[in-house]
């Protein structure tokens, strides 16, 4: 950046000073929390996230400097909750991600799965690909068993996400079926609870306070907008 384009003194000072003027406002807020999900701690947090990356900015274009702290900005937080207060019908999604780490494994499990099934074609045996086993064992085991019992089937557990989201009326049958998740919206969430290995090193004081995020040890993060998430199954 040309020195032309350089903040001044003077902005940079005065971005130091919003940061003072948020602290003291965020530090108000929580001192005058009326509940774990009190909008004006929720505000004075984002304000506070702003003011502090502002600062971070001209701080450094100034004078090549950085800030000894980190505040999450805005861009990685959930929206404001839009959605119904009493909400008449719930939609649950669920990713969950797995590495197929022992094939031999997963393939002796597909195994097992057509040798009690009396109709099952010595010809045309779907066990013998690793795809056909997953088909196999996807259809014959709940995914929460699977999630529990992934070892057995040579798996090894990556990220998973659960998404709550309100929805004003229950879906018509069939309604979503071809496109499950395109009508994900981030502001009717009521909550979610996110398990990834980048978490496990985090403290619960690291957590989000966001009250529709879940809290707990390794529970934290954001989808990215672009990712997939699975729906669940409510006939299994």
């Amino acid at each position: 950046m040309s020195d032309a384009a350089q903040p001044t003194a003077a902005e940079v000072r005065a971005a130091a000073e919003a940061v003072k003027t948020a602290l003291d406002r965020h530090l108000a807020a929580v001192e005058r929390r009326t509940g774990e999900d009190d909008p004006a701690v929720y505000e004075a947090f984002n304000e506070l996230a702003s003011a502090a990356e502002e600062y971070d900015e001209l701080l450094y274009e100034r004078y090549d400097e950085v800030t000894p702290f980190e505040i999450p900005g805005t861009d990685d937080e959930l929206p404001p909750y839009t959605g119904p207060e009493e909400p008449n019908a719930l939609s649950v999604l669920i990713r969950r991600d797995y590495s197929v780490v022992e094939p031999q494994r997963l393939l002796a499990q597909a195994r097992r799965i057509e040798a009690v099934d009396d109709d099952a074609d010595v010809e045309t045996t779907a066990s013998g690909t690793v795809h056909g086993a997953v088909g196999l064992l996807f259809g014959e085991f709940e995914p929460d068993e699977i999630a529990s019992r992934h070892k057995e089937f040579g798996l090894e557990e990556g990220d998973s996400t659960l998404w709550v989201t309100a929805a004003d009326e229950p879906a018509e049958a069939g309604e979503w079926l071809e496109a499950p998740f395109e009508q994900a919206d981030t502001q009717r969430i009521v909550c979610r609870f996110d398990v990834s290995a980048v978490f496990d090193d985090e403290t619960d004081d690291d957590l989000d306070d966001d009250p529709r995020r879940g809290v707990g040890p390794g529970l934290d993060g954001i989808l990215d907008d672009d990712e997939d998430l699975e729906p669940l199954d409510a006939d299994r």
